[in-house]
């Protein structure tokens, strides 16, 4: 069937999975915005002809949407509203040969790595000149930013290092140059992640360099928050602590996923770290910087997790109190060292215990929260919605953490993208709700 009423090299970018991910799209429309295509970032009515999916292929509800999305559009095709549909990311590049056979509507499939492949596909040039150019899809006045590729450690229920490959640092230069760029472009926050940013340095410069580099995004004009994602925990560079203290734009934040806490499932699942090592951590992280906010991921369900492993996790998270906190169930994955365990632990008691932490979790969030009422904290505001302006303080990611409502009075006004002074005067579980002033 002939496609009707499309636009010739108009693209449609459609992203699945976590905030490095959205980071490779950004880059990818930022390649075809350069070579003269019109791009669309998840658009529901687009009259793009060509789509590109960028996959997700952590755990099995992220590779079950991902797929689901890739047979929707394959129908597109079929049915001639699309002339061309590709697919990139980290189901296709753990799975390529499988898809290729199973959904061969799809024109062609590329890994994490294949950018300049799919460029030269779309008979466009990928340029090597466009360091750290991106179109952003998030609110301007905030953006991932991803300083390495890959991961090196060995932890046996993940795949990412099949889908990633190898930990590859971004240099020092090229960041700082991307993050003046942003500030340019009215950026205020950098999210700083990657697989692990705990590692960075080891690969460029033979030593960690995460507190090297916190310095020079940090004297960037016009970059107000710098807050650290994904920062594993074993062999955690105090350094880093260091520079949050003497900057006040490093967010006393940081996102530190655990998984667990007991020896046995610490060794199960190839940490590199002890329950008494983890302790200390956090005890020397809170020492260090007194308020910071600590979240955390934990794993409920891994192969060989006993009701005593479980009991021994509920009782750290009750003794420790994160800020914030995550959960996900065990997700028994091909081709990790995992796989070749027993998935003994039956799916319902995994969610039983993953409820249980949460329902724990959403009590001391509730006991945290009320803490902050009378308090007045700075707040940035990422949007209005529902009668309220939203935002957050330095303690809270966009998207997973607690979010700041005020509502918008006609007396009230609040500058989207913009910080104000607010003092809470209630809170919830997972909310908090104040006043200017």
């Amino acid at each position: 069937m002939k496609v009707r009423s499309q636009l010739a090299n108009k693209v449609n970018v459609i992203t699945l999975g976590c905030s490095k991910n959205l980071v490779d799209s950004e880059v990818l429309m930022g390649q075809l915005q350069a070579n003269n295509f019109q791009v669309t970032h998840e658009a529901d009515k687009s009259d793009a002809n060509i789509v590109i999916i960028n996959t997700c292929g952590f755990i099995d509800n992220a590779k079950q949407e991902s797929i689901d999305t890739i047979l929707r559009y394959a129908d597109e095709k079929e049915a001639g509203r699309l002339d061309k549909l590709y697919v990139t990311g980290c189901l296709s590049q753990r799975y390529k040969d499988d898809l290729e056979v199973e959904i061969p509507q799809v024109d062609a499939y590329f890994g994490t790595l294949e950018l300049p492949q799919l460029m030269k596909t779309l008979e466009a040039d990928y340029k090597h000149e466009l360091v750290g150019e991106r179109l952003i899809t998030t609110p301007r006045h905030y953006a991932y930013f991803k300083i390495a590729e890959g991961c090196n450690r060995p932890c046996s229920f993940c795949a990412i290092p099949l889908m990633r490959g190898k930990h590859v640092d971004r240099p020092i230069d090229d960041l700082v140059k991307e993050a003046k760029r942003l500030a340019s472009m009215g950026t205020k926050e950098l999210i700083l992640i990657a697989q692990d940013l705990t590692y960075y340095g080891l690969q460029a410069y033979g030593e960690r360099k995460l507190a090297d580099l916190l310095r020079n995004l940090s004297d960037v004009n016009g970059i107000d928050w710098i807050r650290l994602q994904y920062a594993y925990p074993s062999q955690f560079p105090l350094d880093a602590l260091d520079v949050m203290m003497e900057r006040e734009n490093i967010c006393k934040y940081l996102d530190m996923p655990l998984q667990h806490i007991s020896d046995n499932m610490l060794k199960t699942m190839r940490r590199g770290i002890s329950k008494r090592r983890t302790v200390e951590l956090v005890d020397t992280i809170r020492q260090r910087v007194p308020g910071i906010a600590l979240r955390t991921t934990l794993i409920a369900g891994h192969p060989g997790e006993t009701q005593q492993d479980f009991e021994e996790l509920y009782d750290f998270v009750e003794q420790t109190k994160f800020e914030r906190l995550g959960i996900f169930t065990y997700s028994h994955e091909d081709n990790t060292h995992s796989y070749t365990l027993a998935d003994d632990v039956p799916a319902d008691v995994k969610q039983d215990r993953a409820d249980q932490i949460m329902e724990l979790q959403q009590g001391i969030s509730m006991e945290l929260n009320e803490q902050k009422v009378g308090n007045t904290y700075k707040v940035l505001f990422d949007r209005k919605e529902s009668g309220y302006y939203v935002g957050r303080t330095e303690f809270d990611s966009p998207e997973v953490d607690n979010e700041v409502l005020v509502p918008a009075t006609p007396d009230t006004y609040v500058s989207l993208g913009g910080f104000a002074n607010v003092q809470i005067t209630d809170a919830s579980d997972f909310d908090l709700y104040g006043k200017l002033v």
